[in-house]
């Protein structure tokens, strides 16, 4: 494996898929941190960041995107170091008026402690961050709204949920009707071109086999593409997984009433498993998880498998 080379000036604080990867930057005198990770993880965010920050002030908060597990730590932050916010501009007026259903935080059953911001940051803008300039990139598929950084001269990309070393952020817009695929396609494109030496992902460890992972990415993205149904199932999935994670063991009864009444849910229901009972859909969602050795089912137990 290459050894992947950052400037001393950056530090990936590697989370899991609970919470996604913090980026830390020491600007001289102040820090700032790209994504702040899940509200549950939110002690342990800042525990992390303060060992990296040292005696600096914590002065910038940039999220990618506003999903729970990349700005669940932002109020946490903020509350300890007055730090301002930036976000991406397409959910402001939605963090404005807090409104969790646009947010999606109603729709997954998902948390985030509500927060504010001060600056938007959007394609075509740029970010000094650690001594270096970063480049501000529209990012849409798994979220409409996320961006993505790259820096020109150690080309570096950090690429949040728009390329992992093992794939990308589920497609969202696509359950709903609107259009993702194409999205995704493009930014896989975008990041090609650009031919970045190290991604940083939203989650995982930095890679340099940029190749490899746009490669297994495209496959992915036309599998996913070729069936809505797959697509659908893959999101369920991908809540249930989250949700797991957090409980570590729960109950089938308890899955379905948890669920039930999660609007994204209810959208794939209707759309493409209306002949299902939604119960039944629900329940599939863990087996499948259990087959892939993500969880474990036991008669009416459901337990996590996270390694």
């Amino acid at each position: 494996m290459t050894a992947v080379r950052l400037p001393p000036t950056m530090h990936v604080l590697q989370r899991g898929w609970l919470s996604s990867n913090n980026v830390v930057f020491i600007d001289g005198a102040e820090a700032s941190v790209v994504d702040t990770g899940y509200c549950l993880h939110a002690e342990q965010t800042a525990q992390l960041v303060d060992r990296v920050r040292g005696e600096r002030p914590l002065t910038r908060i940039i999220n990618t995107h506003l999903h729970s597990d990349h700005a669940g730590g932002n109020a946490r932050l903020r509350a300890q170091h007055a730090a301002t916010i930036a976000i991406p501009p397409g959910l402001a007026p939605a963090v404005d008026a807090w409104d969790v259903e646009t947010l999606t935080y109603a729709p997954t059953r998902q948390q985030c402690p509500r927060f504010t911001y001060d600056a938007l940051l959007g394609a075509g803008d740029a970010a000094t961050l650690g001594g270096l300039q970063w480049e501000v990139l529209a990012a849409p598929g798994h979220d409409p709204h996320m961006v993505v950084l790259f820096n020109h001269d150690e080309r570096l990309l950090i690429s949040a949920d728009a390329l992992w070393e093992n794939g990308f952020g589920a497609i969202f817009p696509e359950i709903e009707g609107e259009s993702g695929f194409d999205e995704q396609r493009a930014v896989l494109e975008l990041i090609a071109r650009r031919a970045p030496r190290v991604v940083i992902p939203g989650h995982g460890a930095p890679f340099t086999d940029v190749d490899r992972a746009l490669e297994r990415a495209f496959a992915r993205l036309d599998a996913l593409a070729a069936s809505a149904e797959r697509n659908a199932r893959h999101v369920l999935k991908v809540l249930a997984k989250f949700w797991l994670m957090q409980v570590r063991e729960t109950s089938r009864a308890a899955s379905r009433s948890h669920f039930e009444g999660a609007r994204y849910f209810q959208v794939i229901h209707r759309r493409y498993f209306a002949d299902w009972p939604m119960a039944a859909m629900i329940d599939r969602a863990f087996d499948e998880l259990a087959s892939a050795g993500a969880a474990a089912v036991e008669g009416e137990r459901i337990r996590d498998r996270d390694g």
